[in-house]
């Protein structure tokens, strides 16, 4: 039951509305006032970095209105019918320069009894975001309106429960964005220790010796079983498609079929310890070590399945694929615009370094800690997302208070 003290409303309660100015492409100058464009908030985040242009400095005069400020909220209005493309808010932080605001972004301007926090957290919960992205907006293209925005349905709590419940939510925030941060830089450092162990330029102790290099072809069976053309037609297996690898992973729901009404790509055998290795669009690059509970499985021929060979270790081996020396290596035989690819052939002659079997299972055994502590901080941030979200959805509808 609602308190006396909340009322329903909607945005427009809250916040007036600014639309952002057309401005011409003539007008860009090499430096001056940013441009705040759609690009500039993916993801609920500012970057200026990105396709940055600018406007001449006279302009914040000219369009006093369109200026954005440290501390304004403004969402990208704009994106793909079906996803989740748009509607993104930002706060601009403090560190940001003044800028213009472009056509199809919007800007907020909470009114009196309205604190900015508590609606940004509003225009990025769920429970608005369900109703935004329901409006229709064209056959491929999404655009809201102003009104549309306007008029979006809230519960609005007396100012001082407001500054309390972003409060409480600001904590989560720091929580995560510490988490993301270490995350980050755990990433980065794995990348940087890969770029030397896998190359030979840092050796773990007790190791030495010149690195080895050789065609991926001598080290690892490509495409060596699939299915053919006698296979029974009421063969049945899982099948791994291009989109159910991701960051090192298979997706748990892949699908079932028998081989009379299997995709026509479902052709590669895989056992346990080969790797996939995507060879097209849109997963280009995408790999996996494949585990028991896949062995057996059928891939895509939009895979190459590599069965390393003996005397190799398939665990460095599919270290190795993330690294630089072969991401370099792929990007430089893609072919093709509308269906990028890289030919079986060329995967065979890939590049590969590598020292003797044992110091191959010693690195790959320290890049797998690696990956534990990634893991484990991607659980945890995850974790707290999900806790973050699921007391939004209580303090955002008052079935939580605070005490203020």
């Amino acid at each position: 039951m609602l308190s006396e003290e909340w009322r329903i409303g909607i945005i427009k309660d809250l916040a007036d509305t600014v639309m952002g100015y057309a401005f011409k492409s003539t007008d860009f100058v090499s430096d001056g006032v940013p441009l705040l464009r759609m690009g500039n908030l993916y993801q609920n985040t500012l970057d200026l970095r990105r396709d940055t242009v600018y406007l001449p400095k006279t302009y914040k005069d000219t369009y006093a209105r369109f200026i954005v400020r440290s501390g304004d909220l403004v969402m990208s209005m704009t994106g793909t019918m079906g996803k989740r493309d748009y509607g993104f808010t930002v706060q601009i932080p403090d560190s940001a320069p003044e800028s213009l605001l472009n056509q199809r972004v919007m800007k907020f301007v909470p009114k009196k009894e309205s604190n900015s926090e508590y609606l940004l957290n509003l225009l990025r919960s769920e429970i608005l975001l369900s109703k935004l992205y329901s409006f229709p907006g064209g056959t491929k293209q999404a655009n809201l309106s102003a009104k549309q925005v306007q008029d979006l349905p809230v519960l609005i709590p007396p100012l001082p429960e407001q500054k309390k419940i972003a409060q409480i939510l600001s904590t989560w925030d720091k929580a995560i964005t510490t988490t993301e941060q270490l995350l980050a830089n755990s990433q980065q450092q794995k990348k940087a220790l890969m770029q030397q162990l896998l190359t030979g330029k840092k050796r773990l102790q007790g190791f030495g010796g010149e690195f080895k290099r050789s065609y991926l072809s001598d080290l690892a069976k490509i495409d060596a079983k699939s299915l053919g053309n006698k296979t029974p037609t009421d063969f049945e297996f899982q099948y791994i498609s291009l989109s159910d690898v991701n960051a090192g992973r298979i997706a748990d729901n892949i699908e079932c079929h028998k081989f009379h009404n299997a995709p026509s790509r479902a052709r590669r055998i895989v056992s346990e310890g080969d790797i996939l290795l995507a060879t097209v669009r849109p997963n280009l690059q995408g790999f996996v070590k494949i585990t028991k509970e896949y062995s057996d499985c059928i891939a895509s021929t939009g895979f190459s399945v590599l069965s390393p060979k003996k005397g190799v270790c398939g665990s460095y081996l599919y270290h190795y694929l993330f690294g630089a020396h072969i991401t370099g290596q792929i990007n430089a035989l893609v072919v093709g615009t509308n269906y990028p690819a890289i030919n079986s052939s060329d995967v065979a002659g890939l590049l590969i370094y590598y020292p003797e079997y044992e110091e191959q299972e010693k690195i790959a055994e320290f890049l797998n800690n690696c990956d534990s502590t990634l893991s484990v901080l991607q659980q945890k941030l995850e974790g707290l997302k999900q806790e973050k979200k699921a007391l939004m959805q209580q303090l955002l509808t008052g079935k939580r208070r605070v005490k203020v």
